[in-house]
């Protein structure tokens, strides 16, 4: 009776051992590339400090400093979204960030120092076609290749002086990769993505990149915080120029 009871113990513990393998296996945070259509919805929230100078080339000011740790607080109004298809090796992608922020006080400009409020509108369209050149165990890393393009408008309202405003709009050629790293064969994993371009006709260079810990929740549900940057650097007459938006990032992806 003993030794049976010693082996139903052993078979039982080989048996959740394996349960426990498989349902690892279930919940891995790497996509498994195949014929049938995958997508992907990311609902997020980035909130950046920004950095730069905004490009006006007006009578009022030629150009003026926009510099916040923290946007959220200047922030109006805005949405942030991307999404994801996929079917075997190739898929597509897009990312849509808009948002209006708005800066009172003092407003450092070329000459001197006017005032009172400046308020940028943007809104930053990113889609790529991507080609999946490792899928791993542990790594999965997309190839990307598709275009940038902006839209922004600054506007510097000056005490007893006016109003200034300079609308730029361009779409940039880019190349990048992104992709994930799975942590010791857990569902947490490191997500990653960078790109780089210029040469839309009123950009001198654009690059984003990203990276941060993620962790996925059953098949259908993955959550991450990351640390994000994009930066925008424009020829004279661009509103953005050598502008960089850094801070972290909260996301939610729906699969299915």
């Amino acid at each position: 009776m003993k030794n049976i009871s010693s082996l139903i113990v052993l078979l039982t513990a080989s048996f959740v051992s394996a349960g426990l393998a498989h349902a690892a296996e279930d919940v891995s945070p790497i996509p498994t590339i195949s014929e049938a259509w995958r997508f992907e919805i990311t609902p997020y929230v980035w909130a950046p400090g920004i950095r730069g100078t905004l490009g006006l080339d007006s009578g009022l000011a030629k150009s003026a400093s926009f510099n916040s740790s923290n946007v959220v607080s200047n922030l109006k109004s805005g949405g942030m979204l991307s999404a994801e298809a996929h079917k075997g090796n190739w898929g597509v992608m897009g990312d849509v960030v808009s948002a209006t922020l708005q800066k009172t006080g003092v407003i450092p400009n070329t000459g001197n120092t006017v005032g009172d409020k400046i308020t940028l509108q943007q809104t930053i369209l990113t889609g790529m076609a991507s080609y999946t050149v490792a899928n791993t165990k542990d790594v999965y890393l997309d190839a990307l290749l598709g275009a940038r393009a902006i839209y922004a408008t600054a506007t510097l309202n000056a005490s007893a002086l006016g109003t200034a405003s300079k609308t730029t709009s361009t779409v940039d050629p880019i190349v990048g990769a992104k992709g994930r790293y799975r942590i010791a064969d857990s569902t947490w994993y490191v997500p990653f993505y960078g790109d780089i371009g210029s040469g839309g006709g009123t950009t001198n260079l654009t690059w984003q990149a990203m990276a941060g810990v993620g962790k996925t929740f059953g098949k259908l549900i993955d959550a991450s915080l990351t640390y994000r940057a994009l930066y925008y650097d424009m020829k004279e007459g661009g509103v953005l120029q050598k502008t960089t938006m850094l801070g972290p990032q909260v996301a939610v992806t729906f699969k299915f």
